[in-house]
């Protein structure tokens, strides 16, 4: 057994992990401002467990020396999209980053695995900065579908089960399930665009909910409390009747009636 302080070993891993989560986190942001939709529906991350490190370098024949460069996803991101043409899409955005280093990919979504496994997969030289300085670890990308993630979550808890050795039955029925995810993806992404609409829509009507709340609020501000309150029972009666264009109109007028406030309670400068 190596006898390495593996608390030590895996620092920059877990430091590397959470800067990547942060970052591609952030980038989702981003893209949701630019472009009112992200190909990134949520980002995961985490640092193999030594027992797992262990077994694979005893199944890739990875010397103890060598775990650094032999074990390429001990650090491991993973990148869920809705659709399956978003995956290329956040693939090229990784590959134009300047703080990480694209060493290699693997497309298992092309040149999917016998068991049905499908999956991006980019193998990345990221640069940590520890109290003894630079670093420079390796850290594996998965960027993949809801539904290959499911499958993918499935069928590596019942490989853990078994010890790689599944049942031929398990592998058949765990092969026509990918098959039926693969379905499902293409199904989502013949109607993108419906759902993409209807995502904007909901998230549209979110908004001006809040915004009208948040507007409601501030005529307390200005001591116009007889209007707050009407306005408050007007939105609960237009929220029960989900009437979003009464919303709207109700929002607007709220507005207009914060404005003429404004311009009563601050006047402009006098030249």
């Amino acid at each position: 057994m190596d006898s390495r302080d593996w608390g030590t070993f895996l620092l920059p891993y877990d430091q590397a992990v959470e800067e990547l989560k942060v970052k591609f986190k952030t980038m989702r942001s981003e893209l949701k401002k630019r472009e009112e939709y992200a190909p990134i529906e949520f980002v995961t991350g985490r640092v193999k467990k030594i027992s797992s490190i262990l077994e694979k370098a005893k199944r890739l024949n990875v010397s103890m020396d060598d775990l650094e460069t032999g074990i390429e996803d001990i650090a491991g991101i993973r990148i869920m999209c809705q659709f399956v043409e978003d995956i290329r899409r956040v693939a090229e955005y990784i590959r134009m980053r300047k703080d990480l280093k694209v060493l290699y990919e693997k497309d298992y979504i092309t040149n999917y695995k016998e068991s049905g496994y499908r999956s991006f997969h980019m193998i990345v030289e990221y640069p940590v900065q520890t109290a003894l300085g630079q670093k420079n670890v390796l850290a594996e990308i998965q960027i993949r579908t809801l539904a290959m993630n499911f499958w993918a979550t499935i069928e590596h808890s019942l490989n853990y089960k078994y010890r790689e050795s599944l049942p031929e039955e398990m592998r058949a029925r765990l092969k026509k399930a990918a098959e039926a995810a693969f379905v499902l993806d293409n199904e989502m992404s013949s109607i993108r665009q419906e759902i993409l609409l209807a995502q904007k829509s909901f998230e549209d009507d979110s908004n001006i909910v809040s915004s009208l709340l948040a507007a409601i609020h501030q005529l307390y501000f200005y001591h116009l409390v007889s209007e707050a309150i009407d306005a408050q029972h007007r939105f609960n009666e237009l929220w029960e009747a989900k009437d979003f264009e009464g919303i709207k109109d109700l929002l607007t007028e709220v507005k207009d009636l914060i404005k003429q406030h404004k311009k009563v309670e601050e006047p402009g400068d006098e030249l």
